[in-house]
């Protein structure tokens, strides 16, 4: 006899994959201008790491300390970037850092990398917004999306030499609910990420707890060391209960149309509804990089850049594409949809870079 759990598991993905067709009047019945009260019922509090130190980031404070380029050059774009033009740019566009290349990052980075004023207080506040963002997929089933940006990427060290440090980062946690239940969990991790089933993650009241590591900010279901590969090998990944950051007390709130591919704005909280009250969703939309472009190696003078590669792997890498890009119409729990396993323990963490 099947177990529960499968029983649920089937008719989840029979949802996402064989689901009667919605008729538009009804589609349209659904169809709010708010986020469901279950986002941010279960939405997950998440635990920064006690000795981080490059903090949860505004948007809108690192577009005032960004330029466009393409090809290493700046584009005119008629003052700075705001959420308001960042659409206009093209795909092709790197925000780069004003203040030039960052030779140090644990030596003297500038304040709006850093981004202390987005250390979390002691109830969870955090005066960068995240963002909540809600994907319907069909009549039963949500998937709801956690964003955490950061203004700095700090990539770790193999072999006591630094990696993949980036201007700017994206990470998320997504939970799945059928019929506005919580069904599972995704937990980014560098440019992978393991989902779990509800039942299995710690929680504090209906909320599962997350922890997001040290520097390069992935998310874990627990506290520790948390092994990854890359192409040179084995490294860690360090997290623990450290700053408390409840999202909810501070976000942008959106909701994604799958079928049509647009963003329209939904509540906020804080200073994120605030600051989206006077913006569109169009920002949303754009491809291009919230970072510099990877320096080259070689071409440059080392002294100015700082950059070196090591069997593809470099010091400096290019900054991430946004929300839009990490597969937000997913039919799976996780980014990839080739390669998804939902675990029923937390005690298999490892994933690959």
């Amino acid at each position: 006899m099947p177990s529960t759990r499968q029983v649920f598991t089937f008719l989840a993905l029979a949802s996402l994959t064989a689901a009667a067709p919605v008729k538009e009047a009804d589609r349209k019945l659904r169809k709010r201008d708010t986020l469901p009260d279950y986002a941010i019922t279960y939405a997950p509090l998440s635990y920064l790491y006690s000795g981080e130190k490059w903090f949860p980031s505004d948007i809108t404070t690192h577009l005032a300390n960004v330029e466009p380029e393409e090809d290493y050059t700046a584009i005119g774009t008629n003052g700075s970037v705001t959420l308001d033009t960042l659409d206009s740019l093209s795909s092709d566009v790197y925000l780069t850092a004003s203040d030039g290349p960052i030779l140090d990052p644990l030596d003297g980075t500038p304040a709006w990398l850093s981004s202390d004023y987005g250390i979390p207080d002691s109830d969870g506040l955090s005066a960068a917004p995240g963002l909540i963002i809600a994907a319907e997929k069909n009549s039963t089933t949500t998937d709801v999306f956690y964003f955490y940006f950061y203004s700095y990427n700090y990539g770790g060290k193999v072999l006591d030499i630094n990696f993949d440090d980036h201007v700017g980062d994206w990470e998320h946690v997504m939970i799945r609910f059928v019929d506005e239940e919580p069904y599972a969990i995704y937990c980014s991790q560098h440019s992978a990420g393991s989902a779990y089933y509800w039942d299995v993650v710690d929680f504090s009241g209906d909320r599962p707890i997350t922890y997001v590591a040290y520097g390069g900010h992935a998310n874990y279901v627990t506290a520790g060391s948390q092994d990854y590969t890359i192409a040179l090998g084995i490294i860690s990944d360090t997290t623990d209960a450290g700053y408390l950051w409840d999202m909810t007390l501070n976000y942008r709130g959106y909701l994604y149309d799958v079928d049509a591919d647009t963003f329209t704005v939904a509540s906020g909280a804080g200073t994120g509804a605030t600051e989206e009250a006077d913006e569109s969703a169009d920002w949303l939309n754009w491809l291009g990089r919230w970072g510099d472009e990877e320096y080259p190696d070689g071409l440059l003078d080392d002294i100015e850049t700082g950059q070196y590669c090591i069997s593809s792997e470099c010091h400096y890498t290019s900054g991430p594409t946004g929300p839009v890009d990490k597969n937000l119409e997913r039919t799976t729990m996780c980014e990839d949809d080739d390669d998804c396993t939902i675990f029923d323990n937390i005690d298999d963490l490892t994933t690959q870079s």
